[in-house]
């Protein structure tokens, strides 16, 4: 991808306040996403189809969408059957785990009242999954995402057996910016899916993280709304 074309990846925002950048781009996505989201779907088909060096052999982690995220349900048929070992999150016992899925599966709302598959459908490990698609507010140069402030990925990749494996966010392009304010227990990305394909992240900061000041599963009291992620 040519990063001049990203128009909004000259944007910095390194000291701005995460709550009102949560505000600035979710609105920025919302506007884009009707027009780019078939797109997006076409870009992340063709990453699957072609299966490069990012990703390794194993199942592919999906996201049950919330309003304004891409969904990818309308790809899931599409996606190449030796790569159709899907799962998708579950918040349990106060972490995020992978649980094996397929369309048409039973789904029952997580602790953050995500339809995600049950207990009885198994957890998987993080050498069962070859690539995570995750949804994001915002990500920056660095693969600093924004989400929604619970933390529940970043908890998750905190670990390093989950580092090990690919993840990539998915979002339109408008919502890469330059630089995003990183807290200490913030774990970058690989890179991110646009409608413009894949791009690698460029690390080019401290990698050492810490656990958020936040308890596992404990609600954020300065977010809107009752879902996180």
């Amino acid at each position: 991808m040519n990063p001049g074309r990203r128009s909004a990846a000259q944007t910095r925002h390194p000291g701005s306040d995460k709550r009102h950048l949560r505000t600035l781009y979710k609105e920025q996505r919302r506007r884009e996403l009707a027009q780019r989201q078939p797109q997006i779907l076409e870009r992340l088909l063709q990453l699957l189809n072609g299966w490069p060096s990012l990703a390794r052999p194993g199942g592919i982690g999906l996201y049950w969408p919330l309003e304004g995220e891409v969904d990818l349900r309308p790809m899931v048929q599409k996606i190449p059957h030796e790569h159709r070992r899907l799962a998708l999150p579950a918040i349990w016992e106060g972490q995020l785990v992978y649980r094996p899925w397929q369309p048409g599966m039973p789904l029952h709302p997580d602790a953050c009242g995500i339809p995600a598959p049950p207990p009885e459908a198994g957890q998987l490990t993080a050498g069962q999954l070859g690539l995570l698609l995750i949804p994001a507010l915002a990500i920056d140069q660095q693969g600093i995402r924004l989400g929604y402030g619970a933390g529940w990925y970043d908890r998750l990749r905190s670990q390093a057996e989950w580092q090990q494996v690919p993840s990539v966010a998915v979002l339109p392009a408008n919502c890469v910016c330059s630089v995003l304010p990183q807290d200490s227990w913030d774990v970058p990305l690989d890179g991110w899916v646009s409608e413009h394909g894949l791009t690698l992240a460029t690390p080019a900061r401290d990698t050492t993280y810490q656990q958020p000041l936040h308890g596992p599963g404990e609600q954020r009291t300065d977010l809107p709304g009752s879902v996180d992620r």
